[in-house]
């Protein structure tokens, strides 16, 4: 999987983690911020309802919603 711009992301997207901490993980992409820096942070939502964040150039989409 190549890594996506992370601009390109959506709430409610089901993405799967490809670098950093959470690397291999995967869930919906939820909060979508942009820090002071310019960096993109999402908060990802897992099945079993456990939340964590990451940066938005570390997770590709693995199926967009319906927009």
């Amino acid at each position: 999987m190549d890594i996506q711009d992370p601009s390109l992301l959506k709430d409610g997207d089901q993405c799967l983690v490809v670098g950093g901490t959470h690397k291999g993980k995967s869930g919906t992409v939820r909060d979508i911020n942009t820090s002071k820096t310019g960096h993109i942070t999402i908060t990802v939502v897992q099945e079993n309802s456990d939340r964590f964040k990451t940066l938005g150039r570390n997770v590709v989409v693995t199926r967009p919603t319906g927009n």
